[in-house]
């Protein structure tokens, strides 16, 4: 599900469950690990988000197995995908998404929580459909964006659950570069790599500065709205919802 590469102090990550990269417990826990491995590792100094394809870097969570699960379950896929993101939020090196395919939902957030975001030019869309599912943003995501793009732009993105193209993306905020595709992933590399060389130390506690705030805010308040969540979930209302949504996948 996860194809490694190290481009010299660089670790790269290429999602690949198949075109789509549906996101599920197996997957999350794929990212989790390789995470925490490159993060003890000292001779890698960024790391690098990626898509094996050029259709998809994550289309969100993958409704339909997520669906069947009954609510234990589920409960435990949404708290280690809260935790996924917190780990890649707060990871002490330079991160970057290279965004060769379009994020949606899950997936948008998981390349929220990275420091940049570079992703390829045309038709290559972003955004956060949750309220056309009946359920709230992922709590992370929610906080995340609203730091990243402020109060007005995230309102306007999360309250519509609209898709943003890229250019649209660059002005609102929400990624750093638009390039040709065939830039994206050694353009990230090459980001990594420059803030790779500055001091480890210096750098991670000035990360930590900027993440701290929203980290505590996201901690405090994630059983609550993990709750939330579950509630929405498993509602009428959103059983509908989801099962027309199964029909795209």
């Amino acid at each position: 599900m996860i194809l490694t590469e190290i481009h010299d102090s660089v670790g790269v990550l290429k999602l690949n469950r198949g075109v789509t990269n549906a996101i599920n417990l197996n997957l999350v826990s794929e990212i989790t690990k390789n995470l925490q491995k490159m993060k003890k590792e000292s001779d890698i100094r960024g790391l690098v988000l990626s898509t094996a394809n050029e259709k998809f870097f994550a289309i969100g969570f993958d409704i339909p197995e997520l669906f069947e699960l009954e609510r234990n379950d589920f409960k435990k896929y949404y708290q280690s995908f809260n935790q996924l993101c917190l780990e890649l939020y707060t990871f002490p090196k330079p991160t970057i998404a290279a965004l060769t395919g379009h994020a949606i939902a899950g997936g948008c957030i998981i390349a929220l929580c990275c420091d940049y975001r570079y992703i390829a030019e045309g038709r290559k869309l972003m955004g956060l459909n949750e309220v056309k599912l009946g359920v709230p943003i992922p709590y992370p995501g929610d906080c995340i964006l609203r730091q990243l793009i402020g109060d007005r732009n995230a309102m306007e993105m999360i309250y519509t659950g609209d898709f943003y193209p890229s250019e649209k993306l660059l002005e609102m905020g929400v990624v750093n570069k638009v390039l040709p595709l065939d830039q994206v992933l050694n353009e990230s590399i090459s980001k990594a790599t420059s803030l790779g060389t500055l001091p480890q130390e210096a750098f991670r506690r000035i990360k930590r500065n900027r993440v701290e705030l929203v980290e505590t805010q996201i901690r405090e308040n994630l059983a609550e709205k993990e709750q939330i969540f579950l509630e929405h979930w498993f509602s009428d209302t959103t059983r509908e919802l989801l099962k027309v949504a199964m029909k795209k996948f």
